[in-house]
């Protein structure tokens, strides 16, 4: 069955219209009870034209992307605009809880956090690479989360904004803290990841797809391990110090050398095989990564 085109919410109140609840109390900034939740409008995708910061308990049915949901324990998910929610909306379960907060770039206008929230990458992860939480973790989020409900339900005055900014910036610091215990504590699941990347590396290069489609991409490398390109850049910065370009790179140099030591071909045929256009190009990485040039590397063999 085709999949329906996902809805766009253009606003925070049109989301509570959608969601059955009540009006919120500022047009640009909301804080949710999932539990509350309800949808009767047979909507399965949508798009948001604000943030999404949600912590859930109990939801198996929900998907990111091509991602799905699948918990029992308190996840912390984030969502910037213009990304896709997709799942079961139309049938949320009872047993949901937790909170939404809802968050329009308008709000953010003209603060410290207008520009900062561009920075804390997670709001480009997948849903799939939410923050787990500890239950001590989860605590010091609900207490952030019970200071803006408590400014969100008292009566706006000039203060007001300011507050509830200053508590976003400690939630998403928090977040930021969170989520590089994750990449350290989450052993077995983050080096899996490495040993899957190393594996789609080899057998890029070792079946010449170099020839045909160029050195791989980034994205290429994160389609292939089914995780968004920024939390695996976030991973083997944390666990490792290098980008994912810079893995890329290491595995081209790899087989340069293994190329440059046990075959006759010209450096030309090399850098061509390797998928270069120039030659030069080739050469001049090489020598970055190694301090020296493809020639004084062979010669070293001989």
């Amino acid at each position: 069955m085709e999949k329906s085109a996902p809805h766009r919410i253009k606003s925070i109140s049109e989301i509570h219209r959608l969601a059955g609840i009540e009006k919120p109390n500022h047009p640009l900034i909301s804080l949710v009870d999932v539990s509350k939740l309800t949808n009767k409008n047979d909507i399965n995708a949508v798009i948001f034209d604000f943030y999404a910061v949600s912590l859930k308990r109990g939801c198996d049915n929900l998907l990111y992307g091509q991602q799905k949901y699948d918990f029992d324990e308190g996840l912390m998910a984030f969502m910037s605009p213009g990304q896709i929610l997709r799942g079961e909306v139309s049938g949320i379960p009872l047993h949901l809880q937790g909170w939404m907060l809802f968050i329009h770039p308008d709000f953010l206008w003209n603060t410290s956090l207008a520009k900062k929230i561009k920075q804390y990458e997670y709001f480009g992860y997948a849903t799939n690479e939410a923050l787990f939480l500890s239950d001590k973790e989860e605590a010091m989020m609900n207490s952030i989360i019970e200071n803006i409900r408590q400014e969100y339900t008292a009566n706006i005055d000039k203060f007001s904004q300011d507050v509830i900014i200053a508590q976003l910036e400690l939630l998403f610091t928090y977040a930021q803290r969170y989520y590089e215990r994750q990449f350290i504590t989450r052993k077995i699941t983050n080096h899996q990841i490495l040993e899957r990347l190393e594996n789609i590396l080899k057998d890029y290069f070792d079946n010449e797809a170099l020839l045909s489609k160029g050195l791989p991409t980034v994205q290429y490398v994160a389609d292939h391990l089914n995780i968004s390109s920024k939390y695996l850049g976030s991973l083997l910065k944390q666990l490792t110090g290098q980008t994912t370009q810079q893995h890329i790179h290491e595995k081209l140099i790899e087989k340069a050398k293994e190329k440059l030591s046990t075959t006759e071909l010209s450096i030309s045929e090399i850098a061509y095989e390797l998928g270069f256009e120039h030659s030069q190009s080739f050469s001049k990485l090489f020598k970055i990564k190694t301090q020296q040039s493809p020639l004084e590397f062979r010669a070293s063999f001989n």
